[in-house]
């Protein structure tokens, strides 16, 4: 006879349940660029032994976004225990947009497609690395699937330091259908692999997607085949493997240093201005 499992008081989540989605942002960086960017804000909670949230509290009343002042406990609550320097808004860390939005904000800027495609980045830590490190360098935006990965929860919102609410993020059901979208516009695809090209020999000043694979098991299989080239970085230490958020910031800043260099983001690519949606 199978044993029930306990279930929860009235109220409370299953020790199992997901992170909430786009609900609740936390700390100072994050709640500051949330404003800036009009991210959609229904309130905002300050502590009361809280100082030093002057710009926070006059460009929340300029945009009529009302400010509650809570307790330190209450503002521990209402974000599960996460740092948050006293401060916290109800609303979204970030939303998501279409994969056809990325490319036409490539399109808008007169510049090449930059993208990073995350495959089983399920650490939110890692992917509000990434997203922080990728929206640093101008890329157009972050491609996640939307079953085996992380999502736009308050710890990514926290740990890409308010990049979420800059950096677009779209969320696709199918990783390698979306990549065979971005090879139609002519974005080429990097995978990653030690036995592939040296990152320093690919050219990335055309349309660019980066694949980032978990720590754990890499690409998978099918979003490997997908890929146009293998890229590989020079390990001459001990350690085999990088961090994700580290190996994304590595290939998308060589990709700034040969775009700046090419004047890819100053001039823009004709190319660029028609996109196939198709």
């Amino acid at each position: 006879m199978s044993q029930r499992k306990p279930q929860p008081r009235r109220g409370q989540k299953p020790a199992d349940a997901p992170e909430t989605e786009n609900d609740r942002i936390a700390g100072r960086n994050p709640v500051l660029e949330a404003l800036r960017s009009d991210a959609k804000i229904d309130l905002i909670y300050v502590g009361q032994e809280s100082g030093g949230l002057q710009e926070i509290i006059r460009l929340a009343k300029e945009k009529g976004i009302p400010v509650k002042v809570v307790t330190e406990s209450k503002l521990s609550q209402l974000t599960g225990g996460a740092v948050h320097q006293g401060v916290a808004a109800e609303g979204a860390c970030g939303t998501y947009v279409s994969l056809e939005e990325l490319l036409e904000r490539a399109a808008e800027k007169g510049e090449p497609p930059l993208l990073v495609l995350c495959d089983g980045i399920q650490d939110p830590h890692n992917l509000g690395a990434i997203i922080r490190t990728a929206e640093a360098a101008g890329a157009h935006g972050v491609v996640i699937p939307k079953r085996r990965s992380a999502s736009l929860t308050l710890t990514v919102g926290k740990t890409s330091a308010g990049a979420a609410s800059w950096l677009p993020v779209a969320r696709v059901p199918n990783l390698a259908s979306a990549m065979e979208t971005l090879k139609k516009n002519g974005v080429w695809i990097y995978g990653t692999d030690a036995a592939g090209t040296s990152y320093t020999d690919a050219d990335f000043t055309g349309g660019t997607a980066f694949v980032i694979g978990s720590e754990g098991f890499g690409m998978s299989r099918l979003v490997s085949e997908k890929c146009d080239a293998m890229l590989s970085l020079p390990m001459r230490g001990k350690v085999n493997s990088l961090n994700a958020s580290v190996a994304a910031g590595i290939f998308m800043y060589e990709a700034v240093r040969q775009r700046l260099r090419s004047d890819v983001f100053t001039t823009g690519v004709n190319l660029w201005q028609t996109i196939n949606l198709h």
